[in-house]
């Protein structure tokens, strides 16, 4: 075992012939042991640089009490679930509804034999292994979940839940926020001429060099199939303006190889400023910028609210008096 990997167990106890009793145990366990005598020495080794792995908790060990202390150990090791295990003369109900709660691992009697201390600390360390796996498992669900299962940026449902949080930090700071949404240029063609698989491709490209061209806070999603979204936190619309025709450039002007051939894509891109109001309004704005941006021709940038809007399309209606065909605005 190298020098990293070894675990450290901490006992916590001034009872010196216990630590004579079972120290063999836990150095054939191949742990470094620490030992303090206090209260105050465990939650410093807790909170140091160096935390133990388990911990070795005398029930008469002085400092303050054991119900105090394990609350305060429970809460300095919060972010690491770190496993303890009591020694004590007898089985109480104290002990026991500590057990139940959860405010320890493992209860061992003092005048318990070397043999059986191994067996009890197999069995912690073997709990606590499990339950870091289980926890490592379901955190990749969560985050998985959380993504586009093909391009791997933020999913539709993610995307509009960290708008709202987006928002409410714009609120608080009083500070701005532009969400700039594009759309691939006549993409349905390439998916005829090309196919599914290799579209496919096309949007795992698009997504890796459009996330190259941002800033560590920016938000990235796929809200629709040749859709994407960013979340721009501190973004004037001057500046979304000015990241839409870098994307143009940097990321467009570059042919996307897939089956074998080397593919000229473009997209329009509609901007819309936040100004802390809800997401969803804010959306429904890039979405018309992005409408009139594809109204306009491929490659289009619109802003929603600049003058550079286009005209809404002419209608056709009947005239009351001469009964001909007009058009208006």
């Amino acid at each position: 075992m190298t020098a990293q990997a070894q675990p450290t167990f901490l006992f916590a106890s001034p009872d010196a012939d216990l630590l004579a009793a079972i120290e063999p145990t836990l150095l054939a366990a191949g742990a470094r042991v620490d030992i303090v005598l206090s209260a105050e020495a465990v939650m410093a080794s807790i909170s140091g640089p160096r935390a133990p792995s388990l911990v070795l908790l005398d029930a008469k060990l002085p400092g303050m009490p054991v119900g105090q202390l394990l609350a305060a150990v429970r809460a300095a090791a919060e972010s690491a679930r770190l496993p303890i295990v009591l020694i004590a003369d007898s089985v109480t109900e104290e002990w026991i509804d500590h057990f139940a709660e959860g405010a320890v691992d493992d209860l061992v009697l003092r005048s318990a034999e070397s043999a059986y201390w191994q067996l009890r600390l197999d069995l912690v360390l073997r709990n606590q292994r499990m339950a870091h796996e289980l926890e490592t498992l379901r955190d990749a669900a969560l985050h998985n979940a959380q993504l586009d299962h093909l391009t791997g940026v933020y999913n539709r449902e993610t995307l509009l839940a960290m708008l709202f949080r987006e928002t409410d930090r714009v609120q608080r700071s009083q500070s701005e926020m532009c969400l700039l949404l594009f759309d691939i240029d006549d993409f349905g063609h390439w998916n005829s001429r090309l196919g599914v698989d290799a579209c496919d491709e096309l949007l795992c490209q698009l997504a890796g060099r459009t996330a190259a061209q941002l800033r560590s806070y920016d938000v990235l999603g796929r809200p629709g199939m040749d859709e994407f979204l960013i979340a721009l936190p501190l973004c004037a619309p001057l500046n979304a303006m000015s990241l839409a025709e870098r994307l143009r450039t940097a990321v467009f002007s570059t042919p996307f190889h897939a089956s074998g051939e080397a593919i000229r894509l473009s997209a329009c891109f509609g901007i819309a400023v936040s100004h802390g109001r809800s997401p969803v309004v804010v959306l429904r704005e890039a979405e018309k910028a992005l409408e009139w941006a594809k109204a306009a021709g491929p490659e289009s940038i619109q802003c929603f609210g600049s003058p550079s809007q286009p005209l809404p399309s002419p209608v056709t209606f009947l005239s009351a008096t001469s009964g001909e065909e007009l058009l208006g605005w």
